[in-house]
């Protein structure tokens, strides 16, 4: 039995959020449905500015926000409907195409394979693209960004983490309670990282193979890549500051 199959018995909510990402929705949809047939999706549109909006209607269930609130902001509403909604797991599958369905199997597996006996022993899996052989991995500018993130989370989480910006990733009931309420608005896969750890939680991370983006092009160019590697260090300093949450 796959990973797949036996989330039928557990809810499964797949976030997707989307800014400017009409084009690449529709194949994203349709390929979310071949593969996870037992999983709910709901696309986040972050205020797109192309007809994301109406190219949603008819394809998918769509929540859109009424201005840009950024990627933390856009997940962080599927999570909140996660937890509303009383899912099992919820993850976030980016709208670009990057991340592909075929790839969510392996996050699906992993985290009913971490639950023993009714308790989880991961409770944020992320799909790493640097430990598995192929697939798209980025500029080499940005491969060393990423490099030096995962050394500073590796050593804060005392796990090995090799891909800290990845947003292909599964919360568990826990992760979903915590990252509900505390989600970043402009760093938020790396800090949620740390704020996962220093809340007790258990992060692990998976092999997965990931694709250039399908359409449109990334926001994130050279200038904010380098705002992006000075800010974000300053931002896990003050996450480390900032008293940890408790009770989840």
């Amino acid at each position: 039995m796959t990973g797949v199959e036996r989330t039928r018995e557990a809810r499964v909510l797949i976030v997707v959020p989307a800014y400017n990402e009409a084009k690449s929705l529709p194949k994203l949809v349709a390929s979310l449905r071949e593969e996870c047939p037992g999983c709910d999706v709901v696309v986040i549109d972050d205020g797109s500015s192309d007809n994301t909006r109406e190219t949603l209607k008819g394809l998918t269930r769509g929540v859109t926000l009424p201005c840009n609130l950024g990627i933390g902001g856009a997940v962080q509403t599927g999570w909140q409907i996660a937890l509303r909604e009383d899912y099992d797991y919820a993850m976030q599958v980016d709208g670009d195409g990057q991340h592909p369905p075929a790839e969510i199997r392996k996050l699906l597996a992993a985290m009913q394979e971490s639950t023993l006996n009714g308790e989880a022993t991961a409770d944020l899996i992320v799909g790493s693209r640097f430990r598995s052989e192929g697939g798209f991995k980025s500029t080499a500018t940005r491969r060393m960004g990423i490099r030096f993130f995962a050394l500073m989370l590796s050593a804060i989480c005392r796990t090995k983490i090799t891909d800290p910006t990845s947003g292909f990733r599964i919360l568990s009931r826990r992760a979903i309670r915590l990252l509900a309420q505390r989600y970043s608005e402009d760093f938020p896969e790396v800090e949620a990282l740390v704020v996962a750890h220093r809340a007790g939680l258990r992060i692990m991370e998976v092999p997965v193979v990931m694709a250039e983006r399908s359409a449109g092009r990334s926001s994130i160019g050279a200038l904010k890549s380098l705002v992006y590697m000075l800010k974000v260090p300053l931002a896990i300093f003050m996450t480390l500051l900032r008293k940890p949450e408790a009770n989840f």
